[in-house]
């Protein structure tokens, strides 16, 4: 019995002995085995729009990267993002993340040390942190601040309808100063609220870290909707005039959604949204702050968040910018 130990042991350490036993070799107390190297990303470039999509193996996607945009889409792990109003959730292996800049059409060692970053990481990315502001969500408090939780459109006025103009940082109660020097001090009546373009702005800019600018701007993220999608920031996927709902192949996950969605307020854009990807009836679904719901939304009360069919914001849909 014991020379059938014997054997057994020797197949895990090598080494079986008669006799006295042998000094055992001396290791270093922390030497791990070395990993094998990491397979080589293989680059594969398509067009409208220019952008890099990143495999490995070659013939399995990653990544996207989209030249003059700092959104990334990696592929990782699936989920399902859903509300009670919604009549389909969005599953989807998809995740949202910023590169430090905006990629500029080839891979270097950087930008693949990056990726291999990115492709581990199990962070909240920008659709996570969207589904933070939906409806019944969790108060989520930085610094005595609460940065996140259930978000409302806006108060009421006195006509009964919801009031716009919450930014984020009237979400945040927060007096914020713009790279300009313009100064903006939070509204009381807003606190915890954000409209269209303050919810992108919420996501994008204080969580994201993109550059934020009080007005219109081509070098950061504008206030209003209308002033983001006749901005040069970003990437223009589907320009106004181009027939919007024909060309929705063009959309990823993480893409701004414009929308002219108020005939009362003239032919302008009105409404900006992000767009989550298709949902489990094939619908390409979106997020975005609504009045009719009181905020963050991509359910279908008051209209429908998707963009293709008959409904509202179907018609309603103008253009799309990748940031």
């Amino acid at each position: 019995m014991r020379g059938k130990a014997c054997i057994s042991v020797a197949l895990l350490i090598g080494a079986c002995t008669k006799g006295p036993a042998a000094e055992p070799a001396r290791t270093e107390p922390d030497a791990a085995p070395a990993r094998p190297p990491a397979e080589p990303f293989c680059p594969r470039r398509e067009l409208d729009p220019p952008r890099t999509i990143v495999e490995r193996p070659c013939g399995t996607a990653r990544a996207v990267l989209t030249d003059g945009a700092r959104t990334a889409v990696i592929e990782g792990s699936e989920r399902l993002f859903g509300e009670a109003s919604a009549a389909s959730a969005v599953r989807t292996r998809g995740w949202v993340r910023l590169l430090p800049t905006a990629f500029g059409g080839s891979l270097d060692a950087a930008l693949e040390a990056w990726l291999e970053a990115a492709l581990a990481d199990q962070r909240p990315d920008v659709l996570a942190v969207a589904m933070q502001y939906l409806e019944g969500a969790p108060a989520v408090v930085e610094n005595g601040v609460q940065i996140a939780g259930d978000a409302a459109y806006g108060p009421l006025s006195d006509l009964g309808t919801r009031v716009e103009g919450a930014d984020f940082n009237d979400y945040l109660g927060l007096r914020w100063t713009f790279p300009d020097g313009t100064a903006d001090r939070p509204k009381p009546e807003m606190l915890h609220s954000l409209d269209c373009s303050g919810y992108m702005r919420m996501l994008w800019g204080y969580r994201g870290g993109l550059p934020l600018a009080v007005a219109q701007s081509n070098a950061a993220l504008s206030r209003r909707a209308v002033q983001m999608a006749t901005s040069t920031f970003g990437v223009t996927i589907i320009a106004d005039g181009e027939g919007a709902g024909a060309l929705l192949g063009r959309l990823q996950v993480g893409d701004l959604v414009f929308f002219d969605a108020d005939p009362l307020d003239g032919p302008a854009v009105d409404h900006v949204g992000m767009a989550l990807g298709r949902d489990e009836a094939g619908h390409l679904r979106f997020i975005s702050s609504r009045k009719g719901p009181n905020g963050p939304t991509l359910g279908d009360l008051h209209g429908a968040s998707i963009l293709d069919g008959a409904g509202l914001y179907a018609r309603a849909f103008r253009s799309s910018r990748r940031l």
